[in-house]
């Protein structure tokens, strides 16, 4: 009696299905991001109407590279490229952890998953969003001392 409900939600999973209720086989996949950077600015909290509040803020992460081919290592044999990933979090208890701690140039390490989305920008026009979903963060230091 329960098998018949139990197969017909596992129908909305299946990639492959046979004859025989037992072969049935499940399509996996993942969506998961780590990152480990400095947060670029200080976070913001926005709310749509009707909507859930998030919690939005940048993390830059670096990437080094050898670019000369000298068995000797030469200071202008390092080249670095930095991405910046725009963060949004939206969990409830994390959003507001994330806005009230996370400071400019604060080390963290985040967790979550890729969206990919569009909007229509201020002159009409539309364009691409890549966004991570930040479902955990980790503080790995204090923001950056400013020197004097």
């Amino acid at each position: 009696m329960l098998r018949r409900p139990i197969i017909q939600v596992l129908r909305q999973f299946i990639r492959h299905e046979s004859d025989s209720a037992t072969s049935l086989i499940l399509e996996r996949s993942l969506n998961r991001i780590q990152l480990l950077g400095r947060v670029g600015q200080d976070p913001v909290m926005r709310q749509v109407e009707g909507k859930n509040p998030v919690t939005i803020f940048s993390l830059a992460t670096n990437e080094m590279w050898r670019s000369g081919e000298s068995e000797v290592f030469q200071a202008g044999d390092i080249t670095q490229k930095t991405t910046w990933h725009r963060i949004s979090v939206f969990r409830p208890g994390l959003r507001d952890v994330a806005y009230q701690y996370v400071k400019k140039g604060a080390r963290i390490y985040v967790e979550g998953k890729i969206d990919y989305g569009e909007y229509t920008d201020k002159n009409n026009v539309r364009r691409q969003a890549t966004t991570i979903i930040a479902d955990n963060i980790i503080f790995l230091s204090d923001h950056v001392k400013e020197k004097v």
